[in-house]
């Protein structure tokens, strides 16, 4: 079996030591080197035990005849754009845990007409992880509020929305939040 496990851990930016301590039980970088260059059998239990320490679904960790892979053709560097050195492809953006989205019919903010913007959804003990971040919040009654989190205070969100000079909106009462993750845009 052909695996990407180098490919994504790159990709992630992650270490071999980083990526065997996350494993669940954690194992050696040196188990992981050996799968990853396949001088150790790759199983399905070994891929259910990689995928949720790199954050991806097992099936992004193997070369499947139905996926599209886009190859890197170049590597943008503090020297410019240069061959990479070793094959590598790009991963598909994955929407990963609960996730949900936003769709940009107009320009707002940094965002374009045309661009969609994929967002994990937090529950209230986890706001803090969003400050600084774009985030959209249900207000009830199908409305939302989308903006920059600039503090969360338990179920108290303070948000500036995208559109210069406007006004900073108060929501007492969230029961969830999502924070932006991907934006996917068209050029």
């Amino acid at each position: 079996m052909i695996t990407r496990i180098r490919e994504v851990r790159k990709a992630k930016g992650l270490t071999l030591h980083e990526v065997a301590m996350a494993c669940d039980p954690p194992t050696t970088a040196q188990t992981i080197g050996r799968l990853e260059t396949g001088m150790r059998t790759v199983s399905v239990g070994w891929l259910n035990r990689i995928a949720p320490a790199l954050g991806v679904e097992a099936a992004t960790l193997v070369t499947l005849p139905d996926r599209v892979d886009v190859p890197v053709s170049a590597i943008y560097g503090s020297e410019g754009p240069v061959a990479p050195k070793r094959a590598a492809t790009l991963l598909a953006p994955a929407p990963a845990g609960e996730a949900v989205g936003v769709s940009f019919e107009v320009a707002a903010g940094e965002y374009r007409a045309g661009d969609a913007l994929w967002l994990d959804k937090l529950g209230p003990t986890e706001f803090g992880r969003a400050v600084n971040r774009d985030v959209l919040v249900p207000r009830g009654g199908s409305r939302f509020v989308f903006g920059r989190l600039a503090a969360a205070d338990g179920a108290k969100l303070q948000i500036l929305p995208i559109n210069p000079g406007a006004r900073q909106i108060v929501v007492g009462d969230a029961q969830w939040l999502a924070v932006a993750r991907t934006l996917i845009r068209a050029l």
